[in-house]
């Protein structure tokens, strides 16, 4: 790869987070959701599952290079458990806590994880249905779940949700329900059905009432943090780029590093979609404001309009920075990771936070906004492979 930089658009839509200055520590309200503490449950758990490994940390060379900076760090997703993305750990961890919880209530005692997947409450669990609204990666982690456990599953999925993903929740049995409204419609249709029909909603969005379910979606989450702690082999980044829809994967791993490495922690950066930047909106203004409209842009996992009430929580002080991507800035990102070799394959949603950083990288005025030099480490987390095999091929290779 080379020459990325030049043919990256130069678009980047910047706000800094003065509250984030001033907020040093990690106090005890925001470990009450997410810590590090509370993580170690959820890598105990998952590791134990079938087919479990930590995915590849990459050091892109050539591309910090051209950015004009020490090192860019890419955890590669495009292989967690066959699902081809980060949120393979989210869904199906929250799915495995309700059901344990469940047959906790039932029995007095929670099942072990060697229980459950032993199939010996297959019985119990074959009438619970579990339910969510997704725009592919979630609602497949979820589906996943159930399968795995042997409870139902109903998904629901908005009009721009393609055919492909639709495909791959149904082929863990799940029954996909498309909706003519956007993702917030679908999000909120699931919850009111789920309310008439007697459903358990396993949402990786959080409101008013309901925290529990989505904090174990991010506990999931940062099974990934604790490998790339150990990748790392002691080198803490000095900035972390990362892509967000409702925020749950910022706020986790935003939480998790200023819990592991409080007054060292890296600068914090999260990155949006123009037409779907309701987390930037949100912080402009100081509260959580939705962003209305079709929200369209072709990063579909990232096309959300309104925040997570727990991602808001860590991000609203635990954000340094927020900013926005063009469209165009994608498909050059994707077409170079699968040039790098190894070959590299990421999906619509997994480079916005690269693209961010190398966009940033030249150009002086953002440079000195962001802080970043040629000492500079840089993180970002290539959340998904070919999530949309048809899609990905026509942005990879023009077919």
């Amino acid at each position: 790869m080379s020459s990325l930089t030049a043919v990256l658009p130069g678009h980047l839509g910047f706000f800094h987070n003065e509250r984030a200055d001033a907020a040093l520590a990690y106090g005890p309200q925001r470990q009450a959701i997410l810590s590090v503490n509370k993580a170690k449950k959820a890598l105990e758990t998952i590791s134990s599952w079938p087919n479990y490994q930590a995915t590849d940390l990459y050091s892109l060379t050539a591309m910090a290079e051209e950015a004009n900076i020490d090192k860019i760090y890419y955890k590669d997703e495009s292989t967690r458990f066959g699902l081809k993305s980060f949120k393979a750990l989210g869904g199906a961890y929250a799915v495995t806590r309700f059901l344990q919880q469940h047959l906790g209530s039932l029995y007095g005692e929670e099942p072990t994880m060697a229980q459950l997947l032993s199939g010996q409450y297959k019985d119990q669990l074959k009438d619970v249905v579990v339910s969510c609204a997704t725009d592919g990666n979630h609602g497949r982690s979820v589906a996943w779940g159930s399968q795995m456990f042997g409870c139902q599953c109903i998904i629901y999925i908005h009009r721009d949700v393609s055919a492909g993903r639709q495909q791959a929740m149904e082929a863990y049995a799940a029954k996909v329900i498309r909706i003519t409204g956007n993702y917030d419609e679908s999000v909120r249709q699931a919850a009111a059905d789920a309310a008439q029909y007697g459903r358990v909603i396993i949402s990786d969005t959080s409101y008013e009432g309901y925290t529990e379910v989505p904090a174990n979606v991010a506990l999931g989450y940062t099974v990934m943090l604790a490998e790339l702690v150990e990748q790392l082999e002691g080198e803490i980044p000095t900035h972390v780029f990362i892509q967000a829809g409702v925020g749950g994967l910022a706020a986790a791993v935003c939480g998790y590093f200023w819990d592991l490495w409080a007054e060292q922690r890296p600068r914090f950066i999260v990155v949006e979609p123009e037409a779907a930047n309701c987390l930037q909106e949100s912080a402009k203004a100081g509260e959580l404001k939705v962003v209305e409209g079709d929200l369209e842009t072709v990063m579909a996992g990232l096309a959300c309009g309104e925040v997570s009430h727990i991602a808001w929580h860590v991000l609203d002080q635990g954000a340094d920075d927020f900013i926005t991507v063009s469209e165009n800035s994608v498909a050059p990102c994707m077409q170079a990771l699968e040039q790098h070799t190894p070959s590299i394959e990421a999906g619509e949603s997994a480079v916005a936070g690269l693209a961010a950083c190398l966009i940033a990288g030249q150009h002086p005025q953002w440079r000195d906004d962001l802080g970043l030099n040629k000492q500079s480490r840089v993180l970002v987390l290539g959340t998904e492979g070919a999530t949309d095999p048809e899609l990905y091929q026509q942005l990879v290779f023009g077919a």
